[in-house]
C-alpha cells in the first residue's frame, strides 16, 4: 500500500514509542500466557474478509473509546495487530498514552501472520 507522507511521519514517531513484536513472539506469548489479548484494529471489512481465530475486533475508529470497558485492567497484556504493522503501532501508541503498559504492535500485522500460518477465519 502507498502511504501519505503524513501518515508514516505519524506511525514513525508512534513506533518511538511503541514495542513491537514479531509473529513468533506473539504466538510465544499467547501460547504462554491465554490471558493474552489479541486485538485485531482493522475495519471492519478487513475483520468480516478474514481475521486470526483467538482475535477480538476493536477497530482503530472506536479503540479509545471502548479499551477500557473492555479490558479496564491497564496490567493486560495485549498484541494489536493491523494489515501491515502501521495501524497498529499508532493503537498502540494511543493505548499506552492511556495508561496500557503491557502493549505490543505486531510487526507485519496480518499479512505477516497470514505469511506465518496463523489460523485464520472469515466472518463475524
Amino acid at each position: 500500500m502507498d502511504h501519505s507522507p503524513g501518515f508514516l511521519k505519524l506511525v514513525g514517531e508512534a513506533k518511538k514509542h511503541v514495542n513491537e513484536i514479531s509473529v513468533a513472539e506473539a504466538r510465544a506469548r499467547i501460547a504462554a500466557n491465554p490471558k493474552v489479548v489479541l486485538i485485531d484494529v482493522r475495519e471492519d471489512h478487513e475483520w468480516q474478509a478474514g481475521h486470526a481465530v483467538e482475535a477480538v475486533h476493536l477497530g482503530k475508529g472506536i479503540l479509545e473509546r471502548d479499551l477500557e470497558k473492555l479490558y479496564p485492567d491497564a496490567n493486560t497484556e495485549i498484541v494489536m495487530y493491523c494489515g501491515g504493522g502501521f495501524r497498529s503501532a499508532l493503537t498502540c501508541d494511543a493505548a499506552q498514552r492511556m495508561g496500557y503498559k503491557k502493549v505490543h504492535s505486531l510487526i507485519g500485522g496480518y499479512k505477516g501472520m497470514m505469511a506465518a500460518g496463523w489460523p485464520m477465519k472469515s466472518g463475524i
